[in-house]
Order: structure tokens, then C-alpha cells, then sequence
């Protein structure tokens, strides 16, 4: 199985709490940063998405924090897909330090809504993969 995609980012200092620590919130737009820059990686631009008439949803959440980050730290933001069946699919990433040290894991549920029908999508990854140049990319 190949490595999963993922993407680099400082931490910048106005992303930090009074404490110094990266402010909780940050690390779900890190999570959300390295979903969107995926697609791109496939070939698939926000742009598309919405012109084709659906939009990705995340149904579930969990965060869970391992080690502290600071302004200046860098880390890798991992993503990966990981195919069912049906409607949904599961979203797996990681934070990681630059000496290795996982900071933190995001496991999520999401699906592809139909922006006119505003319900979900019956096989996202067939969805995806039609949108997709690089399907490759999305584990497909």
C-alpha cells in the first residue's frame, strides 16, 4: 500500500492559544487544508465540484491530541480515504512533528451531497473518480 498524501505547514504564531500551544480549533482547518489540497493533487478543483452539482460533507469528527505544537513547528498533515460501501467513507490523517512524533489524529466520516437533490450522493467514489485526473491519489 503506497504512503498517504500529505502536506507540509509551519505553525504560525497567531494560530497559538495564551499558552503557546496550537489553539485546539487549528488543527481541524489543518485536517481541512490537507482534504482540499487532495483533491487538487487528483485533479479535482472546488471549482468542479460545485459546477457538477455536489460538494463534500463531514458527518463525524474525532480529534484526539497527542503532543503540544508551537509557533514554528513544522509538521506534515496526512490524508487518506478509505473506501466502503454506500453513501459514506472514512477520512484518516495525522499531525506529525518533524522528528516523527505523531501531535495528533483526526478519524472522520464524510460523504459527497447533491447540491440540488440536498441529499447524499448513492457511490461518492464513483462520483470521485469520474472528477478525478489522478484517481490514483484518492485510493481509487
Amino acid at each position: 500500500m503506497s504512503e498517504p498524501f500529505a502536506v507540509s505547514i509551519t505553525v504560525r504564531g497567531y494560530e497559538t492559544d495564551t499558552q503557546g500551544h496550537l489553539n485546539q480549533a487549528v488543527y481541524l482547518q489543518y485536517a481541512e487544508h490537507a482534504r482540499w489540497s487532495m483533491l487538487r493533487a487528483a485533479g479535482i478543483e472546488q471549482r468542479a465540484l460545485i459546477d457538477s452539482g455536489v460538494g463534500p460533507v463531514a458527518l463525524e469528527n474525532t480529534l484526539r491530541y497527542f503532543r503540544e505544537l508551537h509557533a514554528g513547528d513544522e509538521v506534515t498533515v496526512s490524508c487518506a480515504f478509505v473506501w466502503g460501501e454506500g453513501k459514506s467513507f472514512k477520512v484518516e490523517q495525522s499531525v506529525t512533528k518533524a522528528d516523527g512524533t505523531v501531535a495528533a489524529t483526526l478519524t472522520g466520516v464524510a460523504g459527497l451531497l447533491d447540491l440540488t437533490e440536498r441529499r447524499m450522493v448513492a457511490d461518492p467514489r464513483e462520483r470521485f473518480k469520474a472528477l478525478a485526473s489522478e484517481p490514483g491519489v484518492l485510493g481509487l
